[in-house]
């Protein structure tokens, strides 16, 4: 006999729109209707306009700041909890927050842990997310986490430039790994940019560990926030001789100066996804959907399929 599903429905919180418009339209369903209404002290109340009992209910936003995308998020997940849905997956492209993994210092949060508890107990009982700042978040969830990686939407497009002395790089040691994965798919080289912070988002110095002569350098990060890391490094890469820089980034945060700082850097263009809907345009940034691959993602866990072909390259 064949499987029998629960009706899927999806639905967006007002910070993803954009994106979940896409995932929808590539899995072949509109979005579901939900109202959010509005107080005059900004307090806010979102409702769903069409029943979700014993529905599979996935709810689409981004937890970039604002924080009201993050409580947004959670009145979704408690509403539908309350409304009797069936399953309930939180699709989370960009996991704000996820840069606070540790204790780096005395008496600061884990911000990171907080966040899944707060999600796990809204009602959630699943989670759907891409590129974790680090990937052992996911052992901060006590439900499954549906950990998606943007390299197969990333390795396609950098072979399509077929660049022809390519160099994998990272922008700061902590991504090492990220850029050796990314490498393992070129068989190219590795640089390391060591990188000296006085505090967050300032950087003291930065030195080159590997040679860049000659080469076309492709940088690798998971999140871009104010960018001066990546225009220091693809300012310090080119003064080392290579022939051209590039940067991939997984989650466009680009806050305050950051669309100036790219567009006045040595970056020949920064290659970015759409977890988080851009503020403006810029020639040298490009964007990749990551729709197909969410909505391929929630048709498998609504079918209880194998997620593990969602991570096969061509």
């Amino acid at each position: 006999m064949p499987l029998s599903f629960n009706p899927i429905k999806l639905f967006a919180g007002s910070g993803t729109i954009d994106l979940a418009t896409k995932i929808a339209a590539a899995y072949g369903k509109s979005l579901g209707d939900v109202v959010l209404s509005r107080f005059s002290d900004g307090e806010f109340q979102p409702h769903f306009n069409e029943s979700v009992r014993g529905c599979d209910v996935f709810l689409i936003q981004s937890t970039n700041q604002p924080n009201d995308n993050l409580i947004e998020l959670l009145l979704m997940t408690d509403a539908a909890k309350r409304a009797s849905a069936h399953y309930i997956t939180v699709v989370v492209p960009y996991f704000g927050l996820a840069r606070q993994d540790r204790k780096d210092k005395p008496r600061v949060a884990i911000g990171a842990k907080l966040m899944a508890n707060l999600i796990t107990a809204a009602g959630a009982h699943r989670i759907m997310t891409m590129d974790l700042h680090a990937a052992q978040i996911q052992g901060f969830f006590d439900i499954p986490v549906d950990h998606l990686d943007a390299s197969v939407i990333f390795v396609p497009h950098i072979k399509s430039l077929n660049l022809p002395n390519l160099t994998i790089a990272s922008p700061d040691m902590g991504g090492s790994y990220r850029a050796r994965t990314f490498a393992k798919y070129f068989n190219a080289e590795v640089v390391i940019c060591d990188k000296q912070r006085k505090r967050a988002n300032e950087i003291e110095s930065m030195s080159i560990i590997g040679d860049v002569t000659g080469r076309d350098v492709v940088l690798i990060d998971d999140i871009c926030d104010t960018a001066r890391t990546l225009a220091k490094a693809a300012e310090l890469i080119m003064e080392n001789g290579a022939n051209s820089v590039r940067a991939v980034c997984t989650h466009p945060v680009l806050s305050g100066d950051a669309y100036k700082t790219i567009e006045n850097s040595a970056l020949a263009e920064m290659i970015v996804t759409d977890t988080i809907a851009a503020k403006q345009t810029s020639p040298k940034i490009r964007v990749l959907s990551t729709a197909d691959l969410f909505s391929r993602a929630i048709a498998n866990v609504n079918e209880h399929g194998s997620m593990s072909a969602l991570f096969n390259i061509d």
